[in-house]
């Protein structure tokens, strides 16, 4: 009996050892694909943050630069103009390869929405072409429907933590946005060789990312976790606030202008007006400058709201170019000025807003809190942490990707909303209302 046992156990690891090899260099193609597009991506933003900065009459042109972007999808990018939520989408319904043509349509459109003062991020732009060009080698491998999804998870990994040098987020990212409340972890390793490959390559190619540093994590306490759970609170509502404002805006924009082309046209005429109106380009583009500067001195207690604004006014329109970072700078402005009411070191608030807004809009409580242990220590993470896990569920089932599904709710007495979409579920729950 004990040699049987010997002998199955041993056929089992022989089993996973050849798996794993068979996906080492799979998802090390992966990384090293997403890593070097990131690389491309941090370079040309910075090329276009310069510019920018350097002839601000650019920013007039944003609304014939958004009609640009929109014609150029209209005619050779329809089919992956839904750019994430296709991406989630062949995850969890994998049908066919994403074009290639994603890659460089995502690039162009993110660099001209940057050169011409959009307000917008990158990590959607590192999603859709780590994702995309992982799926490049779904053919010429003859991978099964289901490998295919492990192929895309490593990809969306890959792009996240290549994007934005945080590999152990990465790594749990791909997994954890796909349907939140629930975690499948039959792609942990690809995704973790991906990740960390591909922030490797993007380092290789000489690209440094910027360091955010907290000055100051006191030892944790009842006061400072009872600090914590209420400015999760506040984050995970404005991380609700932030994703309802920017669906509106689509839907909206929709409703209005049936022709897509025009939608970014609108819309660049607006942020250009908003723009002009507040006299500083603080609230256009990443915004690095001005996170960074939430870590050392006081901000205006209402950065997070016009940022807010701004981004769901560039993306609702149609501009491309991601969410994340922009997340980034209104939960680190909005720490910033909770410091005035909560007693927390402005830096950990600042710290700690940039990684909760996150989790709550994104709906990925585990990677967010890896993203802060990873970007500012141990210490300040605890206090992230437990703002992740709050701002979680303070944002309700409202999310960035429409094509998120619930895996379980957030609240532990409901029940039958496995596998919807967030989508459904808002349309579920407007129904009730109704009746």
């Amino acid at each position: 009996m004990s040699k049987i046992r010997f002998g199955s156990f041993f056929q089992e690891q022989f089993h996973l050892l050849i798996d794993l090899a068979r996906w080492i260099p799979i998802a090390s193609m992966a990384g090293v694909m997403a890593g070097s597009a990131s690389a491309l991506l941090l370079v040309s933003l910075d090329l276009a943050t310069d510019l920018r900065e350097a002839h601000r009459w650019l920013i007039l042109l944003l609304a014939p630069a958004g009609l640009l972007v929109g014609y150029l999808y209209k005619c050779f990018g329809s089919s992956v103009e839904a750019g994430n939520n296709l991406i989630l989408e062949e995850v969890h319904d994998p049908k066919a390869v994403i074009p290639a043509r994603m890659t460089p349509l995502i690039l162009f459109g993110t660099f001209i929405t940057h050169l011409f003062g959009g307000s917008a991020g990158r990590e959607g732009t590192a999603i859709q072409t780590g994702a995309s060009l992982a799926d490049q080698l779904s053919k010429p491998l003859h991978l099964s429907p289901r490998d295919r999804r492990v192929l895309l998870m490593s990809g969306i990994s890959a792009g996240f933590a290549s994007v934005f040098g945080t590999p152990l987020a990465g790594s749990v990212f791909g997994i954890e946005v796909l349907t939140f409340g629930k975690l499948s972890y039959d792609a942990i390793a690809p995704c973790f060789i991906a990740a960390f490959i591909g922030d490797l390559v993007t380092k290789a190619w000489g690209i440094h990312h910027t360091i955010f540093t907290i000055s100051e994590a006191p030892p944790l306490r009842i006061g400072g976790i009872v600090s914590s759970i209420v400015a999760g609170m506040i984050f995970g509502l404005v991380a609700m606030g932030f994703a309802k404002m920017t669906h509106t805006v689509s839907q909206i924009s929709r409703s209005l202008i049936p022709s897509a082309p025009f939608r970014p046209f609108f819309g660049g005429i607006v942020v250009t007006l908003a723009v002009l109106l507040l006299g500083t380009t603080k609230y256009i583009g990443l915004g690095i400058p001005t996170i960074v500067a939430s870590f050392y001195e006081k901000l205006p207690p209402y950065d997070f709201a016009i940022k807010s604004i701004l981004t769901a006014l560039t993306l609702g329109t149609g501009f491309k170019g991601g969410e994340v970072t922009p997340l980034f700078f209104i939960g680190s402005t909005l720490g910033n000025a909770l410091s005035r009411i909560l007693p927390l070191p402005s830096s950990l608030l600042a710290g700690m807003g940039f990684v909760a807004v996150f989790s709550g809009a994104a709906n990925t409580p585990i990677a967010s809190t890896l993203m802060a242990v990873e970007l500012f220590g141990a210490e300040a993470g605890a206090y992230a942490g437990i703002a992740c896990v709050i701002s979680y569920l303070f944002s309700g089932h409202s999310g960035i990707y429409h094509a998120q599904r619930v895996g379980r709710s957030k609240h532990l007495r409901a029940t039958g909303e496995e596998g919807l979409s967030l989508a459904l579920v808002a349309k579920a729950r407007e129904s009730d209302t109704s009746h």
